[in-house]
């Protein structure tokens, strides 16, 4: 996969105009980065009711997988429902497809770490935006485990 600059992510989440900022490519590049960056085992997600999530969150879940995380399909949720399955169900991460309050043509990605706990955007944030950027994803033994 070769290196993308990825316009949709901002300080501490992604959103961004379908098809221009954001597609399922960035999706997938976002779930594998931030699954092989934390080393999760889990990631528990959820997506809101724009008609775009659900196929985002798909890719999320691609990526995760193919990080060798298991990934939790929480359905449609909102925000606060998937930082507290991800705190309560004991995930790595929680990741949430949602454009919040952006026009219908956006859509973006909000995430936690274990505990519902948000990333450091000056570190561990711009870590992952690096990571999903470059693409050079590590072998992995098992997909899914």
């Amino acid at each position: 996969m070769p290196e993308r600059a990825l316009t949709a992510f901002k300080a501490y989440d992604l959103r961004g105009r379908l098809g221009h900022n954001i597609d399922e490519d960035v999706a997938y590049r976002f779930g594998r980065a931030a699954a092989e960056q934390h080393r999760a085992k889990s990631v528990a997600i959820g997506w809101d009711a724009r008609k775009t999530s659900e196929g985002l969150a798909s890719a999320v879940a691609r990526g995760v997988t193919d990080a060798g995380a298991e990934a939790w399909n929480i359905g449609l949720a909102g925000t606060e429902e998937v930082y507290c399955a991800t705190a309560t169900l004991g995930a790595c991460l929680g990741v949430e497809v949602t454009a919040s309050h952006n026009p219908i043509d956006y859509n973006g990605m909000k995430i936690v770490a274990a505990g519902a706990r948000p990333l450091d955007p000056g570190t561990e944030f711009m870590n992952l935006r690096r990571c999903a950027e470059v693409a050079a994803w590590r072998k992995t033994a098992c997909v899914g485990e």
